[in-house]
């Protein structure tokens, strides 16, 4: 497994747009640890932007943590953004493209879950919200 200068596990705060933008900076320098192809690194890095955003807008703060995985011979990059937020009433609807609760052009949820090879969201109503996603080398 790559030995990344972040560490293979990690956590960073989500708590405004500077933390976003930091969020993708880790991200990048994650990916090219991995030696993703620039396309993947864009994926990756572009699907963390809008989920830490929405956990700052949405979730009204919370945290994105990242482990980089070895699974039957393959390597990856796992993010989970988790927010305490007022949770998600409806997935199947905010997994629907062009759907929003803010200004957005709703696509957030279900653009990020193209960008990426796998996506899971957990949510409670009034407990919070997480979204973890991995992108496989």
């Amino acid at each position: 497994m790559t030995q990344s200068a972040l560490g293979t596990t990690g956590t960073i705060p989500l708590r405004d747009e500077r933390d976003v933008v930091q969020a993708r900076s880790v991200v990048r320098t994650l990916t090219g640890q991995l030696q993703f192809s620039l396309v993947e690194q864009t994926k990756m890095i572009t699907a963390a932007s809008e989920l830490a955003r929405n956990a700052v807008v949405h979730g009204h703060g919370g945290e994105m943590r990242w482990e980089f995985i070895d699974e039957g011979g393959r390597r990856g990059l796992r993010l989970h953004f988790e927010d305490k937020g007022p949770g998600i009433r409806d997935v199947d609807l905010a997994l629907t493209d062009g759907w929003t609760t803010g200004n957005g052009l709703g696509m957030g949820l279900s653009g990020s879950r193209r960008l990426v090879n796998d996506f899971s969201i957990r949510t409670q109503v009034g407990e919070g919200t997480c979204v973890s996603v991995t992108r496989w080398k």
